[in-house]
């Protein structure tokens, strides 16, 4: 039986690297979303036209999970992470010098592309060293530094564009990726790798995961979820900026608190999951995000928005931890590949819900997405709730 994490079987300061690699892809993942006005006064287009740096982004980070799965699993989770580290630092850079939203764009995807292999094998690296009766509190405080970059992403991005303009914001996150990424590679290489299990070719090891009944099910729920809750989150900065009469600065502020609420929700996760249990835990996260998505379509001034982007954070890990914990069991002997596949339903889900999000946006209004993706969510949680209790059940008769 493995032991669980310590200092004597991980390395603090490893994990501590990991973490700061982890908060960099998630501020470069959330930069853009208090970007769009200014970026779509730049090169004089529309909101949901310049959405389309988020949905690159997205759409490389979802289909490269393919790729760095495998690929950790052979040559070691730690190594791997250090170099798609540095590789953000080119697409970052890329972003600060971009001279139209086509480059942008092409710059977003390299940056996503990169992204793809830092906090997806950070979880696999912490399943394959802490037992699954303490892997949600760790992943919980994973889920710290993640959020620390959300909301570094969606406040400080526009503060900056604000103050400095938005080029800033991507060379700010270049610095950030070189650094912590050369610190990585040089602390990993003092640790011998993870064993890297069985190697078999990309298509077999997904087809091992897949093989799984409850596999598929994790990661069609996950797929549903990326698609409702981030092309939501998206366009909550530019709703605020453009229908409310907000500053930039200040709608980032008031999105950073759905980061503030899965902090609020990584610091008392234990006492969730031993008091409602997961099936109940990721219902609840449901009928959170519904309450809150529903009070910023139809909430009647901007103050709405203050409880209802913290409610929805607490929501929204509430349902996607018990998920993330999901996935880390889902096929032990290739959990970086099962792990990445689910981080490629994720961020999948999130570019065609992006797209179709932007489309009604430049039609309609954001408050229709907000309303939908409110009353999805609510069905969501319900019925992975539900369909939690039964394999529950089916493995206590096994």
């Amino acid at each position: 039986m493995k032991k669980a994490m310590s200092e004597e079987t991980i390395p603090g300061r490893t994990l501590w690297l990991l973490s700061i690699c982890a908060f960099a892809s998630m501020a470069s993942m959330r930069v853009c979303d208090s970007l769009l006005p200014a970026l779509a006064s730049e090169f004089l287009t529309t909101a949901g036209q310049a959405a389309r740096v988020i949905s690159a982004f997205a759409l490389a980070y979802g289909v490269l999970q393919l790729f760095y799965g495998p690929l950790g699993d052979r040559y070691g989770k730690v190594r791997v992470i250090g170099l798609a580290t540095l590789a953000c630092t080119l697409g970052s850079v890329g972003a600060a010098l971009s001279s139209d939203l086509d480059w942008l764009i092409a710059s977003r995807l390299v940056s996503g592309a990169a992204a793809a292999g830092i906090i997806p094998l950070t979880m696999a690296w912490i399943g394959d060293n802490v037992p699954y009766e303490g892997r949600q509190e760790v992943l919980a405080q994973l889920l710290g530094a993640t959020v620390f970059g959300m909301i570094a992403g969606q406040w400080l991005g526009g503060l900056v564009a604000d103050t400095l303009g938005w080029r800033t914001a991507f060379a700010l996150l270049a610095l950030l990726f070189l650094a912590s990424g050369l610190l990585l590679i040089s602390q990993g290489g003092q640790h011998p790798l993870q064993s890297p299990g069985r190697v078999g070719s990309v298509l077999r090891r997904t087809g091992e995961v897949l093989a799984v009944p409850w596999a598929r099910t994790v990661l069609a729920v996950t797929f549903v979820e990326g698609a409702l809750a981030f092309s939501a989150i998206a366009f909550i900065p530019s709703h605020l900026h453009t229908r409310l009469s907000l500053q930039m600065s200040t709608a980032g502020g008031i999105v950073a608190l759905y980061g503030v609420g899965g902090l609020v929700y990584s610091r008392c996760a234990r006492a969730l999951v031993r008091r409602l249990g997961e099936a109940k835990l990721a219902r609840f996260g449901g009928v959170c995000m519904a309450f809150a998505f529903g009070a910023l379509a139809w909430g009647p001034s901007w103050r709405w928005a203050l409880p209802a982007c913290l409610i929805a954070g607490f929501g929204f890990y509430a349902l996607h931890n018990t998920l993330q914990t999901n996935a880390t069991q889902m096929a032990p002997s290739a959990r970086g590949t099962a792990v990445s596949l689910f981080s490629c339903c994720l961020f999948l889900g999130q570019s065609l819900g992006m797209l179709v999000a932007a489309w009604f946006v430049d039609r309609f209004s954001a408050a229709f997405i907000f309303a939908f993706s409110a009353l999805g969510l609510l069905l969501l949680g319900s019925a992975f709730a539900t369909l939690m209790a039964r394999h529950g059940s089916n493995l206590k008769e096994a």
